[in-house]
């Protein structure tokens, strides 16, 4: 009996991994102030190609707020940059380097 609803709960588990939403975002986290879109795509661009660099900005002054998101063509990459660069220094400062999470969550 047991064994039915397990099986069934590990197919369940499984295919909600095979239908997950694909990412290749990254979120870049605890940047300098000073950093531009075009020192993050030299850095992240050994990784593998970017399809778009945001560095999020204040409204009132434009200067940078400390975070970005780095849009890959693929997942691969944005994982090969996520474990090249998460808790490395740049800039002198400790970055945080993390898959971006879907509005929906």
């Amino acid at each position: 009996m047991w064994r039915g609803v397990l099986s069934s709960s590990k197919l369940s588990f499984s295919s909600k991994l095979l239908h997950r939403n694909f990412c290749s975002e990254i979120f870049v986290s605890r940047l300098s102030h000073y950093t531009t879109e075009e020192e993050l795509q030299k850095t992240f661009s050994k990784f593998g190609k970017i399809k778009e660099v945001r560095l999020v900005r204040d409204d009132k002054t434009r200067r940078p707020k400390g975070f970005a998101f780095v849009r890959f063509e693929s997942e691969a990459d944005a994982e090969r940059a996520i474990k090249g660069m998460d808790k490395r220094i740049v800039q002198s400062r400790l970055i945080f380097v993390e898959m971006a999470k879907s509005k929906s969550n």
